[in-house]
């Protein structure tokens, strides 16, 4: 999902976005694996077991600072590269490209390995065994599960095709050099107004199916898709300077602090998070406000960050790198059968979640790196 680079300095910046991917994919790995020791959220598997209330309000912290921003980073720099795609593959051969690499991985776990996760989640409790739930079972097992987003990135191209076509190509950058900190922070407010109002009636946790969307973040997926586009064409990655990076850092890092008491003040520890995360309620509104300030801080920070200080790659990151998309789209099954497999170990699952979650990512790593060299996958994935 990269151009090729032609130059140094192309090269030196498709380093930092590719390893500023392998940094999303490593947080994608253990949002889920959160979520199965305790986090709210959606999951295949959830473990039961304690869990003190410090890792609770940890827990729900990471995921709420996670899904701030992290999917919608994925759509950013997923979009950076499609114009140059684009122009330089031609319409015709773009759209197939887009359907082998999105569309194959998108039906081959939907029918493949969302249908053998789920047999082997459902099998120790049903009669007959794994094949047996697999067969008589089969149609409802089958599900996008995370390669939702490889949905949702075909979909956008497709309509970014579609605007390309009856536009034409786009004019030069009505504004060549990056945004200022109030327009960026303009923008922050109008995303989390309307996150707010899609919230209204359309809450975190309500899923369009089959195809898997949670519209609740869509607002935030569609803005970032679209200002990546623009991004590009204005070089605007390029022209966030070090001191807007170090602003957007204290606001996140003030957003962090801020998170623990709208939590307790909005009645989460008694165990009633709906008020925030959907329906008119005042902890929806502040929700989606910090929400969508703190995906604008970690976005600037991470963009300066990465371009400023992480542009080279060892032998390991480059490896991940290679193996990130193959990683993203088989981790859901490595992390499950991992979590099931170390359920006797009874401990707080906050610890829990500490302790697995290196081997979590090794494991998804390695299991994505070996998928990633079969013959028929390396060209797609």
């Amino acid at each position: 999902m990269t151009a090729t680079p032609t130059s140094s300095s192309t090269a030196t910046r498709l380093l930092w976005v590719d390893n500023l991917r392998i940094l999303l994919t490593i947080l994608v790995i253990l949002l889920h694996l959160s979520i199965a020791y305790g986090a709210p959220g959606d999951w295949y598997y959830n473990e039961e077991g304690s869990v003190s209330t410090v890792s609770e309000i940890l827990l729900t912290l990471f995921v709420a600072i996670n899904q701030a921003f992290f999917m919608g980073l994925f759509f950013m720099i997923s979009s950076y590269f499609i114009p140059t795609s684009l122009d330089r593959k031609g319409l015709g051969p773009y759209v197939r490209d887009r359907f082998r690499r999105l569309g194959i991985p998108i039906v081959a776990y939907a029918f493949v390995l969302n249908p053998l996760l789920l047999a082997f989640l459902i099998a120790e409790d049903a009669a007959g065994g794994y094949w047996s739930v697999l067969g008589g079972s089969y149609v409802d097992l089958i599900g996008v599960g995370p390669t939702w987003f490889l949905e949702a990135l075909l979909l956008f191209s497709l309509v970014f095709v579609v605007w390309r076509t009856l536009k034409g190509p786009a004019p030069e950058c009505a504004q060549p050099t990056a945004p200022k900190d109030t327009v960026i922070g303009v923008f922050a407010v109008a995303l989390a107004v309307a996150t707010f109002v899609v919230r209204v009636w359309l809450p975190v946790g309500w899923w369009l199916e089959p195809i898997h969307f949670q519209i609740a973040h869509f607002p935030q997926y569609v803005a970032l898709f679209a200002l990546g586009v623009i991004a590009y064409r204005c070089s605007w990655f390029e022209g966030l300077t070090e001191p807007q990076g170090r602003v957007w850092f204290r606001v996140a890092v003030t957003l962090v602090a801020v998170f623990p008491v709208l939590f307790v003040v909005g009645g989460g520890l008694n165990g009633d998070v709906e008020p925030f995360i959907g329906g008119l309620h005042w902890q929806q509104l502040a929700f989606a406000a910090w929400e969508q300030t703190m995906c604008v801080a970690i976005v600037v920070t991470l963009l300066v960050s990465f371009r400023k200080h992480v542009v080279g790659q060892a032998k390991l990151s480059s490896t991940m790198s290679t193996a990130a998309y193959a990683t993203y789209v088989v981790h859901a099954p490595v992390i499950t059968v991992l979590v099931v497999g170390l359920g006797g170990l009874e401990i707080d699952l906050g610890v829990k979640f500490v302790l697995v979650a290196p081997l979590a990512v090794a494991a998804s790593f390695l299991v994505g790196f070996l998928v990633k060299r079969a013959p028929l996958v390396r060209d797609i994935l």
